[in-house]
């Protein structure tokens, strides 16, 4: 928690009770289903919740604001982000249903209010949202395919609605991919956390 309070000392006492809880809560599950890597479960403050936060270094949404978490997994970044953000709405979306029971679990231990999720592929998912996040789900032509039908052309932020996505290693190949026209920008997460596990992540936007 230290990791988390350092980066983030305006937490108020219910945020820093429900991180907090996390690491047993994800140990329990992890033993019942691998939804976190087995090497990473020691380090969740700093590879899982505080990578999820990079994006809230980026960006403050705004209340009401709806988000898609993509490929959730184990529920990152989508519960990191709807700790911080509780007057933000967060669906949280993976093809692999019992990560989902997980995340459910999880939300309902730590009174999580702002948390839904779907069992789906985001082909098939309805609605309009200010954002969608990620962590290394897919390439960004890909990603960018799938959920360029979600966004809403109403904006609440600075930044038009568009796609978050969490990365590592050399993205240039991938960004090339990007129709010229798009806007796309790149930040290293090394500006944000001092860590070593952050020297070559990296946060791409892609407006929608």
């Amino acid at each position: 928690m230290e990791l988390i309070n350092h980066y983030f000392p305006s937490l108020t006492e219910e945020q820093s009770l429900q991180f907090e809880l996390l690491p047993e809560l994800y140990t329990e599950w992890n033993a019942k289903i691998n939804v976190i890597s087995r090497k990473d479960i020691d380090n969740l403050y700093e590879r899982h919740v505080l990578h999820s936060l990079a994006i809230a270094k980026f960006i403050e949404f705004a209340p009401g604001s709806q988000i898609i978490d993509l490929g959730t997994g184990g529920g990152f970044p989508g519960i990191p982000l709807a700790i911080l953000f509780p007057e933000v709405d967060f669906h949280l979306v993976d093809s692999i249903n019992k990560k989902l029971k997980v995340i459910n679990h999880v939300a309902e231990e730590i009174r999580l209010k702002n948390v839904r999720t779907s069992h789906s592929r985001v082909e098939d998912l309805n609605g309009q949202v200010d954002f969608v996040v990620c962590r290394a789900v897919a390439p960004l032509d890909k990603l960018m395919n799938w959920t360029r039908h979600l966004y809403k052309t109403e904006m609440k932020h600075g930044l038009p609605n568009g796609l978050i996505a969490l990365k590592g290693g050399k993205l240039e190949d991938e960004i090339k991919t990007i129709s010229k026209g798009a806007y796309i920008e790149q930040v290293q997460l090394s500006q944000y956390f001092k860590e070593d596990f952050f020297e070559e992540k990296s946060l791409l936007y892609v407006q929608g």
